[in-house]
């Protein structure tokens, strides 16, 4: 079930922040009524496709930051391999210089509250509970603004990986329509025509374009 439109699921849990430091209780919640925040899952630490991601997020953190939003980072990894992969080089497959929140889903309730964790858990003939599935997140992606009000995600498999820029296009789009009050048409960017909900506004836009 889509959490678009909805409340984003609040959750208080164990973190790496500055790259360097753990944190018992890092919550969602701090971010809500100050900033809009782009969170993120990604399957696991010390893998493959995950690096390329979370360090691309960091080489655009700047451009997200500067638009007022937050980047918080998710996996169902413990905090203490969070520290681990942030202390490896990349030359070795590592994150290093990753300054933003990775956060330690360990409970694996988190993703499963957000509808990207890759199974669930059934009971067998005897009555012993068991996981069908992959016990870990899918590549799952939340535009989150500032009153806690999820605007947009994305779940990709495994092997797919993201496009940052695209998140970045969306967090513009957003500002665009909460100051203007238009809306945004297909492939729209910042700088180009927006248009107004309406049936004048639309054939005005199409006239144009």
């Amino acid at each position: 079930m889509s959490l678009v439109g909805k409340k984003a699921p609040l959750f208080s849990a164990g973190a790496v922040i500055n790259g360097e430091e753990i944190v018992e209780n890092f919550s969602l919640e701090q971010f809500i009524g100050k900033k809009d925040v782009v969170f993120f899952f990604y399957p696991k630490d010390f893998t493959f496709v995950c690096p390329t991601e979370i360090l691309a997020f960091q080489e655009k953190l700047a451009e997200f930051e500067k638009r007022g939003v937050a980047v918080i980072g998710a996996s169902t990894d413990t905090e203490e391999t969070h520290l681990a992969w942030l202390m490896t080089s990349k030359a070795n497959g590592g994150i290093e210089g990753v300054t933003y929140p990775l956060v330690a889903d360990v409970a694996k309730t988190i993703a499963h509250n957000y509808g990207v964790l890759a199974g669930e858990w059934n009971y067998n003939e005897e009555g012993q509970l068991t996981f069908d599935g992959a016990p870990i997140a899918y590549r799952g992606t939340f535009l989150i603004d500032k009153q806690g009000i999820v605007r947009h995600e994305t779940i990709n498999d495994f092997p797919l990986g993201r496009n940052i820029d695209e998140m970045i296009r969306l967090v513009d789009a957003l500002h665009h329509v909460e100051k203007y009050g238009e809306v945004c048409p297909a492939n729209w960017e910042e700088g180009k025509e927006a248009m107004t909900a309406s049936r004048t506004g639309v054939a005005e836009y199409l006239s144009k374009n």
